[in-house]
């Protein structure tokens, strides 16, 4: 379910909304002068100069930009289509092996199930052989682009009168669709740029709305009134923050999060008296973060309350919810991620990671001091709980997995104190073929970075194998390691893959990712050159046979390392990668750069962060010298890095490289850069279509020659 970590982090991510943030005034302040001119001036002059001077020639605008890098990637692209079609067989092998039996989640009320499938929303009996009942599929919604659209969250009314599902389009909007079960299913009512929405009783629909990428309203729609009209009932000021509706596992509040990168405050909804006002829990504190569960008239809050600044849970009555009440029940430790919580009939479960390694602990709400501890397999770096709706249950069912692993299904007995896979035991595990290695490479300040490293057991000369480094480093995010179909394409053909868990993320708790923010980002870039030159010492590989990945913020750190030590790695490939920082963070018209300040910082009000930023900043930086070849895929209508900064990062680099070759000898490193028409920041959401993407990001000819050393040594 994930309600409580997830949704905090995904604010961090800016999951639901684009690179650029909501419009404020800015401000003027009184820095530092030079020449008799302000800061703020400077800083200005300084992006009017970047925007002005980015150009290939004056009157060469983004349209003329676009369509000479269309033309250049075709100039390039047709070269390796033997390689590409190759590539794209052996991916849709490993996909059909695998997606087929991918899991869907279903939501159980009474006797009845829902879930998705194939475009189409279903109930049917629970563990019935009865044929599904159609609620709603695309096809009935003709205001839509099909091909565009999916279905993405469900909410069921708690009578099951109607249902309410939101339909999300590549164009990054979000639609509520409201639908009266009985006696037909029938669409009753239309929500344009619903966001999160939650049921109140079964005539009464919350939800939130989403404006030029901003949630800060929250309406109340009463479906039996016959006007139909929706009702505001809380509104957000500050620009910052972003408003999302969740409800508590056992059903009686709506929760209202309004959440910032460093900062929560949260309102609840009684569910029992649906016409009534939100009350809040605890005004808004800088720095402090919670969300809130509810549990026999008691508030169990996860908070970063206390000394430590790590994730706690403590509880309050709820007739006097504020922090000056509120007692410690369970303390997460030092250098270590807390993934999520879970509450269940009487006990709860802290869904734990350590150094790459997770665990479950178990203890009583009753009695919080005797924790037990369960060890989940060494194989597994991924978890997703199932819908664990059942408060009064004592049965905890998730799923485990790695980049490499599909998800296998398991469940714990509280009752029990057992650990049971839910699957075909005949079924063989990949990962006893895999060999799962984690590292800790010490950084430059002596600080142990972990590493998780995958590689074929059969595997022998391993520092003459190509090898392909993630990262990530950004807004306490953990580094993706899900199960991607691509990577067992990789590890068949002899290719390591190592995975960087750098400062920045949050792998080791909440203090790693300070650890790597504002005025400290470039220790991020310190600690991915550490786990590199790690690597490579232990021998993983060679700089002549490495790969580097990233995406979205992640390109900060991949596009700083091209700048500062080009030699350590062979290719880069970048997907809607972050990478003119200085000139985002100078625009506050955009409309995420107010609410990014919490995580960049402001360069238009702090002289030594514009500083900075400036020499960090992976576009200010390039310069005239040898770099590894950059695969770029960029998506048209991705509204958090827009394309226009990528064309322009794109045309200096190849630029930069071109002056560094003149007198030079030696291979050209490829710079491509990659425009998938339509899609969004995250990329195309049908399992087809990424086949064609993951197969881009390897024709490139750097890292097919990576490919084909390995086939040839083989």
């Amino acid at each position: 379910m994930r309600r409580a970590v997830s949704l905090l982090q995904e604010v961090k991510l800016a999951l639901h909304r684009p690179w650029c943030l909501t419009a404020a005034p800015c401000r003027n302040p009184s820095g530092a002068e030079s020449g008799g001119r302000g800061f703020g001036s400077l800083a200005r002059n300084c992006k009017n100069f970047e925007m002005g001077t980015n150009k290939l020639s004056p009157g060469f605008g983004e349209q003329e930009l676009l369509e000479a890098e269309l033309k250049y990637y075709r100039s390039k692209s047709h070269k390796y289509s033997k390689l590409e079609d190759w590539f794209k067989k052996r991916l849709e092998s490993e996909c059909n092996k695998y997606v087929p039996n991918s899991y869907s989640h279903a939501i159980q009320i009474n006797d009845l199930e829902y879930f998705e499938e194939n475009g189409c929303i279903y109930r049917r009996l629970q563990n019935g052989n009865q044929v599904p009942e159609v609620v709603l599929s695309l096809d009935q919604l003709q205001f839509l682009q099909i091909k565009d659209a999916r279905f993405q969250h469900i909410r069921v009314s708690p009578n099951q009168k109607y249902l309410a599902s939101s339909v999300h389009t590549l164009l990054d909007e979000s639609t509520c669709v409201v639908v009266k079960l009985d006696p037909k299913p029938e669409v009753v009512h239309v929500l344009p740029r619903a966001f999160s929405f939650e049921w109140g009783t079964d005539d009464s629909l919350f939800y939130t709305s989403l404006d030029k990428l901003q949630s800060r309203q929250v309406f109340r729609l009463l479906l039996e009134d016959t006007r139909a009209i929706s009702e505001m009932v809380y509104k957000e000021n500050d620009p910052r923050f972003f408003v999302e509706l969740t409800c508590t596992k056992d059903g009686r509040f709506i929760t209202i999060n309004s959440n910032s990168k460093n900062s929560s405050e949260v309102w609840l909804l009684d569910r029992l008296y649906a016409l009534g006002c939100p009350k809040i829990v605890q005004e808004r504190v800088p720095g402090l973060i919670y969300h809130v569960e509810h549990w026999r008239n008691q508030l169990y809050i996860l908070t970063n309350f206390g000394a430590t600044e790590e994730y706690r849970l403590m509880k309050v009555p709820i007739s006097s919810p504020g922090m000056k009440r509120w007692q410690t029940v369970y303390a997460v430790k030092e250098r270590t991620k807390l993934i999520d919580m879970e509450l269940f009939k009487d006990h709860c479960i802290m869904i734990l990671k350590c150094y790459g390694h997770l665990y479950l602990h178990v203890f009583s709400l009753n009695e919080p001091k005797a924790v037990k501890c369960i060890k989940l397999p060494p194989w597994a770096c991924a978890i997703e709980s199932e819908d664990n709706t059942k408060c009064e249950a004592n049965k905890f069912s998730f799923w485990l997995s790695s980049p490499v692993q599909p998800p296998v299904s398991l469940l714990y007995s509280i009752d029990d104190n057992e650990l049971y896979i839910q699957e075909d035991e005949s079924k063989a595990m990949i990962t006893k073929d895999c060999k799962v290695t984690r590292l800790k490479a010490p950084s430059k300040d002596g600080t142990l970075v972990p590493i998780t490293v995958f590689h074929n057991k059969t595997l022998n000369q391993m520092n003459k194998k190509p090898l392909l480094v993630h990262v990530y480093g950004a807004y306490g995010m953990d580094l993706n390691v899900d199960f991607k179909p691509e990577q067992m394409v990789l590890l068949e053909d002899g290719w390591i893959l190592a995975y960087c868990h750098v400062r920045g993320g949050g792998e080791l708790g909440l203090r790693w990712h300070k650890a790597s923010q504002l005025d400290k980002k470039c220790i991020g870039v310190d600690d991915l050159q550490a786990c590199l030159r790690h690597l490579h010492m232990m021998g993983y590989s060679n700089p002549r046979q490495t790969a580097l990945m990233s995406s979205s913020a992640g390109g900060v750190l991949a596009g700083s390392l091209c700048n500062v030590s080009p030699d350590s790695i062979r290719a880069v490939v970048l997907r809607a990668p972050f990478l003119d920082v200085l000139n985002t963070m100078l625009d506050p018209s955009l409309p995420l750069t107010i609410e990014e300040q919490e995580e960049w910082g402001d360069p238009l009000s702090d002289q030594n962060l514009f500083k900075y930023i400036q020499a960090y900043c992976p576009y200010q930086n390039i310069k005239p010298q040898k770099y590894p070849s950059v695969f770029i895929t960029a998506y048209q209508n991705d509204k958090r890095v827009p394309l226009s900064g990528l064309l322009r990062y794109t045309r200096k680099l190849r630029d930069a490289v071109a002056v560094s070759m003149c007198n030079a000898t030696g291979e050209l490193p490829d710079i491509i850069l990659d425009i998938q028409p339509g899609g969004d920041h995250f990329g195309p959401s049908d399992w087809e279509e990424s086949i064609y993407e993951v197969n881009l990001l390897f024709f490139s000819p750097q890292l097919s020659a990576l490919s084909l050393i390995c086939k040839i040594s083989s």
